[in-house]
């Protein structure tokens, strides 16, 4: 298994742009109380509550990738949040299928919120969202 592997710019970028392919119409943005399962094909556990659910556009989740990233369009924020503390997340398709997981942080993760506690019922929004593949 390579463990520094490198990648033509074209190629990142097709890597990337399958994300919103997988992703399809209507993709969810979940974010998740629990410890984050070993991959996004592994399955939750009934500690994995979702503790906010924003939407991505009924189109596409991302713009198309440039330069070895892809920026989310506007996410719609969850207005009335399940509330609870925020561990991970994952970009779903529709259907809830996981298609890629990430951290939860304040700084120095894949997503940085304010804070990890969500209260029930408050707004949660997600301003920008990026995913880079380095070369």
């Amino acid at each position: 298994m390579a463990l520094n592997p490198h990648f033509l710019l074209a190629t990142r970028n097709a890597m990337l742009d399958v994300i919103t392919t997988q992703l399809s119409t209507s993709a969810v943005f979940n974010i998740y109380a629990g410890v984050q399962p070993a991959d996004a094909s592994a399955a939750t556990t009934a500690a994995n509550v979702v503790v906010a659910t924003l939407t991505f556009p009924s189109t596409n989740a991302f713009g198309s990738a440039a330069a070895g990233v892809i920026t989310a369009n506007t996410i719609t924020s969850d207005s009335s949040a399940a509330g609870g503390t925020a561990a991970w997340f994952a970009l779903c398709k529709s259907t809830g299928l996981r298609i890629a997981d990430g951290s939860v942080g304040t700084s120095g993760a894949d997503l940085n919120l304010n804070s990890f506690t969500i209260t029930t019922g408050a707004a949660v929004a997600i301003t920008a969202f990026t995913i880079t593949l380095a070369a």
